[in-house]
């Protein structure tokens, strides 16, 4: 049965949604934000609920297998499947009751409401009254678009707007459960108390359980609810150990205003006193920065503390802010006391810092980058006046639009002026650095791509670089300052010719390809340092590029040829085969590399790579450089990727002989994996590993358990890691466990300890 204007009788029906979602809804969804909510809502799932009221004059549709009323006692009754909706909000029971004498609305029997923003509240019985601002509630049951369920047995109302439940629990767990049928986790409360003008919940007799087992309790427990998305209060602690002994972390957030914040995280050590760690974060209509510093006066002074004084700190200001749609700028920026300071109180891990100021711009396919940049070592050892500041390094890459010449015409630059205290020269790992240096280098390349009708791919290319260099006090130099300005054309032309091949259900393309490539002779760079392209790896992933050098500071020239073939064989199963080798020849002119690089001769190293996948669960992979008589084999990886749903994991292997040219001063073979085998569908056990073959010494390795399902992460991990670059100053090895709980919703705790 369908009735239209009802609404003499049941125009407040909305109130049961503001009973329900008051009394349910508000609360259960603040324990969302958690004890943690102090700081910015991290609740990206959460929707507001929708409490405007409906348009006055809005109907009530009802529809009901049976609708009848008593005049003598003023009451309507609807049974059966009865659905009421009122504007977005749908009701359904099995029985609705309206009492027109004291305005009491009564609903029983299988209550289920759904809101607009997609919650779904259920309960056994409801009764509201005087305009639905109070109520009662029995058997709650709200089930909230952010995945969680929360509980009551009884709930009321009162015209105040606080909103008092009884025995009441809260949950994200849903197929995450004990064998028992229990969550994982919820909070248990005897009484909890909505204030919705304070916009606060407050807890009596609250406790945190994992399955059965309660595991913290707290007798009174006050945090705010959904609707604020930013307040004052603590957070979640941390916990530390290392050289400091035990430490706690206290973390208290202020919000100062909409758009700033400050945190304050004390760490309370037992062996050097506190620790200061206050943050303050600005954000302004284009964007946001931060100012965080650190302090301690150490009370029993570190061994670490090469200061000489108890006094320690650091601070670290970031910035990021958007100029117009193509353009943005920021900073980074640290300064310290001392190089262990960070890492001896777990503050941060870095072992370089770059300090720098950029500007970054990218439209389509343009992209400028503008940056002046310093570097302060945090390693022993090595020394500070080694350490480069780069006013400015600014690098830009552009294509222009449409056809040139029937091709595409792209054109960058590459310019850098920076300085350091002190001359380098280590010939074991090729660094030969002056202590001034000025490179421009601004290039146009073009390209056109011709197909003939026999399906031959060519490709001819033309390149123009110029450089201009200043360089002062380079270490193999004849002088102490050089200038040097160079102009470099290039040209060449590129051919494939793709076979394709039907094998059954597999299809197979073989592709030869050759080029051609012809520069003047690279000049004399000994008079110039090379900041930038030291290391070189010669494999088939630059067989067949005009130039391999990894930076500008150095350029291929001479007459050169590359060749190659490249193979794919794919299965209807989604297995394939790819294979590719090739070698590159020098004819004329001065060849620009070295020894070490197997590209010195005039025949290169043969290079050679294969990757295969049998399924989606096998995966391996092989490249090597070898001698082009076979006699040696120089570099050679290998890696093997497994995923079989219980277990996954990797096994990586490389041998790469000394290339003292280009930064390698020794040979180098290590193999490293990491594996991760799942024992029921949440619990896993995982391990890491690398192994210095040559030397015969474990260099990290980690292993740990995992806990993870569908409102729980929680690990415990033991790692070891060499923190030092080069082991300078002993074995530089740290040895860790940490251990880190993440409650769904609620938020995550987490520290380590240094052993």
């Amino acid at each position: 049965m369908r009735i239209h204007g009802f609404n003499q009788r049941y125009a407040k029906v909305r109130g049961l949604h503001v009973c329900l979602l008051g009394m349910l809804a508000a609360a259960g969804l603040a324990l969302s934000v958690g004890v943690t909510s102090a700081h910015i809502n991290d609740q990206p799932d959460f929707v507001e609920p929708d409490t405007k009221p409906v348009p006055k004059g809005t109907r009530v549709d009802v529809i009901a297998d049976t609708l009848t009323y008593d005049d003598r006692t003023k009451i309507a009754t609807a049974t059966g499947t009865v659905q009421l909706t009122y504007g977005p909000y749908v009701l359904t029971a099995t029985k609705v009751v309206y009492n027109m004498k004291d305005k009491t609305f009564s609903a029983n029997g299988s209550i289920i409401l759904k809101e607009p923003n997609g919650n779904i509240l259920e309960a056994d019985t409801a009764t509201l009254k005087d305009t639905f601002k109070e109520g009662f509630a029995r058997h709650v049951t709200a089930l909230l678009t952010n995945n969680v369920t929360i509980t009551a047995q009884y709930a009321r109302r009162y015209v105040n707007g606080v909103t008092i439940y009884q025995h009441a629990s809260y949950t994200a767990c849903k197929t995450c459960t004990t064998p028992g049928g229990e969550p994982v986790w919820q909070i248990v409360a005897r009484e909890a108390k909505h204030d919705s003008k304070e916009h606060t919940i407050y807890y009596k007799d609250a406790r945190l359980q994992f399955g059965p087992v309660p595991v913290l309790y707290l007798p009174y427990l006050a945090y705010p609810d959904p609707t604020v998305k930013r307040r004052t209060g603590f957070l979640l602690p941390s916990y530390h150990y290392g050289q400091f002994g035990f430490g706690i972390t206290t973390p208290y957030f202020w919000a100062i205003n909409p758009s700033a914040d400050l945190t304050l995280a004390p760490m309370w050590t037992t062996k050097r006193g506190p620790a200061a760690d206050i943050e303050f974060r600005q954000a302004l209509a284009t964007g946001m920065y931060s100012l965080r510093g650190y302090g301690i006066h150490e009370s029993t002074l570190a061994d670490s503390n090469n200061t000489g004084s108890p006094w320690r700190g650091a601070a670290r200001t970031q910035g990021d802010f958007k100029i117009n749609d193509n353009w943005s700028w920021g900073w980074d920026g640290t300064v310290v006391s001392d190089r262990k300071f960070l890492s001896d109180y777990d503050f941060d891990s870095r072992n370089m810092l770059a300090n720098y100021v950029q500007a970054t711009g990218i439209d389509d396919r343009n992209y400028t980058k503008a940056q002046v940049i310093g570097w302060q070592s945090l390693v022993d050892g090595e020394y500070q006046s080694d350490m480069p500041v780069a006013t400015p390094f600014v690098t830009g890459d552009y294509v222009l639009p449409g056809n040139v010449m029937g091709g595409e015409l792209s054109y960058g630059f590459n310019v850098y002026s920076l300085e350091r205290k002190s001359s380098i020269y280590n010939a074991d790992r090729a660094f030969d650095l002056g202590t001034e240096q000025t490179h421009l280098a601004a290039y146009a390349d073009w390209r056109r791509q011709v197909i003939t009708q026999s399906g031959l791919l060519v490709t001819p290319f033309a390149d123009l670089r110029s450089d201009a260099y200043y360089a002062q006090n380079v270490p193999t130099a004849d002088d102490n300052s050089n200038s040097d300005i160079t102009v470099t054309p290039t040209a060449g032309i590129d051919t494939r010719m793709p076979f394709v091949t039907s094998f059954g259900d597999f299809e197979s393309v073989l592709t030869p390809v050759a080029q051609m490539i012809a520069s003047p002779s690279e000049p004399n760079q000994r008079k110039n340092g090379n900041e930038d392209a030291i290391t070189l790896n010669f494999d088939t992933s630059n067989l067949f590029l005009s130039d391999r050098f990894t930076g500008y500071d150095r350029w291929e020239g001479g007459l050169r040829a590359n060749a190659g073939i490249d193979y794919t064989l794919m299965a209807p199963t989604g297995g394939f085969i790819r294979t590719s080798f090739g070698e590159s020849f020098h004819i004329a002119g001065d060849n620009s590399y070295l020894v070490g690089s197997g590209l010195n001769g005039t025949s290169s190293d043969m290079v050679g790579s294969v990757a295969l996948q049998f399924n989606p669960n096998v995966t391996l992979g092989y490249q090597a450089r070898w001698e082009e008589d076979f006699s040696r084999i120089n570099v050679q990886e290998a890696s093997l990727g497994l995923n079989f749903g219980k277990f996954s994991g990797s096994v990586n292997y490389a041998d790469i002989s000394a290339a003292a040219n280009y930064g390698r001063p020794d040979d180098e073979q290590q193999i490293w994996g990491d594996g991760r085998v799942y024992l029921t569908d949440a619990w896993s056990l995982f391990g890491a590993a690398r192994y210095d073959l040559h030397n015969g010494d474990l260099l990290d390795g980690s292993m740990g358990v995992t806990f993870d399902c569908d409102c729980m992460k929680a690990e415990l991990k033991y790692s070891m890691s060499h923190t030092d670059q080069f082991g300078v100053t002993g074995n530089g090895t740290e040895y860790r466990v940490d251990l880190s709980v993440e409650l769904r919703t609620i938020g995550a705790i987490a520290g380590g300890f240094q052993l």
